[in-house]
């Protein structure tokens, strides 16, 4: 058989139930092929090969007795390997968000949707790079350093999710969980030419991902097709009562087998195709509307009239929840302390020596927010905004079923091209914002290149807990195209 690290997720899954090969040769693949581009890459900021031999023998044993006693279902994820955002807490597994406030730092629980994944059988390759606490747009912020995109190793794959999203473009495994809080797992899948799911708010626990906004926050996964996808997002949803903002909502089971785009209504919003937009990118993303046209679906333009009002609502609501969530880290309770003579003293040497320039300028903007005298102004009228926000979506949804746009302005920029401009560097994110501030589940997947080879990705979102419809959505195209079966030559 060729390399095992060109199957698909759901190849390798029909390869190990029909016995042609072992969880174990998928995993000493992928350990093979890490090894071989993480010098280049840097997606990983720890692996598990160990843990991850482990799980594959375990596997293995388990698909055996499945294969001579088929009677239990078995997970489609059982035995592939991935890998996992270094924000989510895995037992015992160095989980640093990062950082070097958290350096060293062992979680002594695991997430509950790393958990639901094992629990389904996956393999668990290692902790992917993000940016520290997962600020940022590009996985530059990182202590450790800079992921490298494997389409073109001098540019970034996009952040938080940076590490994950390199991860399974560079072969290295078969999907990754991510995390999206403004655009963190769908802005990497389109820099880095994959699928990425980011989930509605409450769809997925929360429990075990360590926090940078609270209302925000949302787990996804990373693939390298939207029907790759699937059974990640049915082992990972679902209620937790460890976490009391997840939807108590039952989880369907998602048919790719009947998905059909004749008659589905699909919105492109005229504010998503703005000024500054590259050319590339928005041709790209009107030839994917036009295919989802000649396959069935009714297009129309709608109006989502508050989205230019998304990025200044975002950076008041997620550094002021960031604000409240970091203050835990003072060097005393997680992580390494600085030397100092008193506790105070002790404070400001471990936050001022520990956290990075964008996480300290997100505390400080989120402080200034919420301190007496400017909350209502600032932090209050956003929350007043972020409310109008949601009306739009919610609008749109009872017009049309989806709406597709694009996932960044641009393809993939130089690393440092925004090192000295914290807002151009924000701005990265106006397409993806609004679905965060929204609770909307979105999907991005890959529609083109650019002229320097760069893939063009762009995203649909759906009402709140519309997942179904996405991966439906995302399939058909990509049954249709070929662009998310291309993969960097390295």
């Amino acid at each position: 058989m060729a390399d095992l690290t060109d199957l698909t997720l759901l190849e390798a899954a029909q390869a190990l139930r029909r016995g042609e090969i072992s969880s174990r040769e998928l995993t000493e693949a992928c350990l093979t092929r890490m090894q071989a581009l993480e010098p280049q890459v840097h997606a990983f900021l720890a692996t598990t090969p160990e843990l991850a031999l482990q799980q594959a023998q375990a596997a293995d044993r388990r698909l055996k007795a499945w294969r001579q006693d088929r009677s239990q279902p078995l997970p489609l994820t059982w035995g592939i390997p991935i890998a996992v955002k270094d924000v989510l807490c895995l037992q015992g597994v160095p989980t640093t968000c990062g950082s070097r406030i958290l350096e060293g730092f062992r979680p002594p629980y695991t997430a509950t949707s790393v958990q639901r994944v094992i629990d389904a059988g996956a393999v668990i390759l290692g902790k992917t790079n993000t940016d520290e606490f997962a600020m940022g747009s590009s996985t530059e912020n990182s202590a450790y350093g800079p992921t490298h995109n494997p389409w073109d190793l001098e540019r970034v794959p996009g952040g938080s999710s940076g590490g994950s999203a390199a991860a399974v473009a560079a072969r290295m495994c078969f999907a990754a969980l991510g995390t999206d809080t403004g655009g963190s797992v769908r802005q990497p899948a389109s820099f880095c030419g994959v699928t990425g799911l980011k989930t509605s708010y409450g769809r997925v626990s929360r429990y075990g991902l360590i926090a940078y906004g609270s209302s925000l926050d949302t787990v996804g996964a990373l693939a390298r097709s939207a029907a790759d996808l699937v059974p990640l997002f049915e082992a990972m949803a679902g209620h937790d009562p460890l976490d009391s903002t997840s939807m108590p909502d039952p989880v369907p089971q998602v048919s790719l087998e009947d998905a059909d785009l004749k008659g589905l209504r699909i919105g492109v919003p005229r504010e998503y195709f703005i000024e500054g937009i590259a050319s590339e990118v928005e041709e790209a993303v009107r030839r994917a509307v036009q295919v989802f046209a000649d396959l069935g679906a009714q297009v129309q333009e709608i109006s989502l009239s508050h989205t230019d009002l998304a990025l200044p609502v975002y950076y008041l609501i997620a550094p002021a929840e960031a604000s409240a969530n970091l203050a835990r880290y003072d060097g005393v309770r997680f992580g390494p302390r600085e030397p100092a003579q008193d506790l105070w003293e002790g404070y400001f040497a471990t936050r001022g020596a520990r956290f990075g320039p964008e996480v300290k300028r997100r505390i400080m903007l989120g402080s200034y927010a919420l301190s007496a005298g400017y909350y209502d102004a600032y932090y209050g009228q956003a929350q007043k905004v972020r409310t109008l926000i949601k009306g739009d979506f919610e609008a749109a949804f009872q017009e049309v079923d989806l709406i597709a746009c694009p996932v960044a302005p641009t393809t993939a920029f130089r690393i440092g091209e925004h090192g000295d401009d914290p807002l151009s560097m924000y701005l990265e994110d106006v397409f993806t914002l609004p679905a965060n501030l929204a609770g909307v589940p979105g999907i991005a997947f890959p529609v083109g290149f650019d002229s320097r080879g760069l893939p063009i990705g762009m995203q649909l979102n759906a009402p709140h807990l519309g997942e179904p419809a996405l991966l439906q959505a995302a399939h058909s195209y990509q049954q249709a195209t070929d662009w998310h079966k291309e993969h960097p030559p390295l």
